[in-house]
């Protein structure tokens, strides 16, 4: 039996796990599993343990837990609130405003947790009652807010992005100055698609209300003076400064991901307890459990996921892959489109953890043999993650809104949504096209 087709055969057993729609951590350490016992032969059973400890035993995974209780510590306080304030005040007087200052605070926010669906749920929770209330339709509302939340897995730090350096053996410090004009790119992106989806219903409604039918109320927008705008901006200056702190050790090499993640893990609590005021003793025990039970699924994911990926090495499926490729004389064009719409596919089912972990020590020497950049193709991969997060099945950040929003529609919150997707897949093109967007940020720094 070749090496694809016994690769073809440990991804049907994923795929069927999958489906059941046990926890996706189970699913991947019984597909693990079976993978060593197949293939390894049962005599070698004793390496699933040696294998599973080797992929945690990597000092960088620990960057992981720390990030994700920095986000969720400033999940549970204030901060989401005075950043779509912020926003509010800067950008009230364009059309759609108050949904551009939701993506606005969604980057922003994005920065300090690195978690889409966090991101999702603490800016949602303020922004969406808010817009509701201003007279914007629930499609435009949750689609900015979901969009924005994708955001959580590119703008450094990104927990995807850690992962994805150390699948690939890159600078995770590259990958994070990578990732941040890209971010900023694409938030504009989104921002001039809320323009364009506003000024499409304010003209809908002029024809309805033209024609005698019944028309939504008028978006109401608030005026806001220059000293509210500039004080505004002083409360997320405490934002600002962590991210710089947080960016300049790592990219001078001061301190390693996860050094820097634990800097930030005190200071963000300095913040939340002094400044903020958010957390209650309580509150802070909710975040603590919270983080823990998010890390360890993450944990799991990963080890689960390289179990599989040292298998599949072992069968020379990533080698034969590539060389296959090679023989076919494919456009290497060609070639990325298929692997994006491939990684489309398995984000429809899988979250980004998994998909990363499982599919990069496969795709690497395919992407390395067809001369493209490991940094550039993280990102690209990357904002195809983000792609999966707004689109059903699985669609986390869809999920998220409805548990918000209960009495809206999944189908409004999805139809909201898919605008953007076509949104993020511009983006891919433009940055195929001008791959330098991506990388002159890491090679001036490094």
């Amino acid at each position: 039996m070749s090496s694809l087709a016994q690769g073809g055969i440990i991804g049907l057993i994923a795929m069927a796990l999958f489906m059941t729609g046990m926890p996706i951590a189970f699913a991947l350490a019984i597909t693990a599993l079976a993978s060593v016992m197949l293939f390894l032969g049962p005599s070698q059973f004793d390496l699933f343990g040696k294998m599973v400890f080797d992929s945690l035993n990597d000092f960088g995974l620990l960057a992981i837990p720390l990030f994700v209780l920095m986000g969720n510590l400033f999940g549970g306080s204030q901060a989401s609130k005075q950043l779509f304030e912020a926003g509010e005040a800067w950008l009230s007087r364009i059309r759609g405003g108050l949904a551009m200052s939701s993506v606005a605070a969604s980057t922003l926010f994005a920065a300090l947790t690195g978690s889409s669906p966090a991101t999702a749920a603490a800016i949602g929770r303020v922004a969406v009652p808010e817009m509701a209330a201003r007279g914007y339709s629930a499609r435009i509302a949750t689609g900015a807010i979901a969009a924005g939340g994708t955001l959580g897995i590119l703008i450094p730090p990104s927990v995807t992005l850690i992962l994805y350096g150390i699948a690939a053996e890159q600078s995770i410090g590259q990958l994070f100055a990578a990732g941040v004009v890209p971010g900023i790119i694409i938030a504009i992106m989104f921002c001039i698609w809320v323009y364009i989806a506003q000024t499409l219903e304010d003209r809908s409604a002029r024809r309805a209300d033209a024609l005698g039918g019944r028309t939504a109320p008028a978006v109401e927008q608030r005026r806001y003076t220059w000293a509210d705008r500039f004080g505004s901006l002083a409360k997320t200056l405490p934002f600002a400064l962590l991210i710089t702190m947080i960016l300049i050790v790592l990219y001078r090499g001061i301190a390693t991901p996860s050094e820097a993640a634990a800097i930030g893990v005190i200071l963000v609590f300095v913040l939340v307890a002094l400044i903020y005021r958010g957390l209650t003793g309580r509150q802070l025990l909710d975040v603590l459990l919270e983080s823990t039970n998010q890390s360890t699924m993450i944990l799991m994911i990963t080890a689960f996921s390289a179990v599989i990926a040292t298998v599949l090495s072992y069968l020379r499926v990533p080698q034969d892959l590539a060389a296959a490729v090679s023989d076919a004389d494919l456009n290497k064009w060609v070639v990325l489109l298929l692997i994006n719409l491939i990684l489309l596919v398995m984000g429809f089912f899988l979250p980004p953890v998994s998909i990363i972990v499982m599919t990069t020590p496969i795709l690497l020497p395919l992407i390395l043999s067809l001369g493209f950049d490991p940094i550039w193709f993280g990102i690209i991969m990357t904002i195809n993650m983000e792609m999966g997060l707004i689109t059903p099945p699985v669609g986390l950040n869809l999920y998220v809104l409805k548990g918000i929003v209960p009495h809206v529609p999944l189908k409004e919150i999805l139809i909201g949504s898919l605008p953007y997707v076509g949104v993020l897949a511009l983006a891919i093109v433009l940055f195929s096209f001008f791959p330098d967007i991506i990388l002159f940020v890491p090679q001036m720094l490094y």
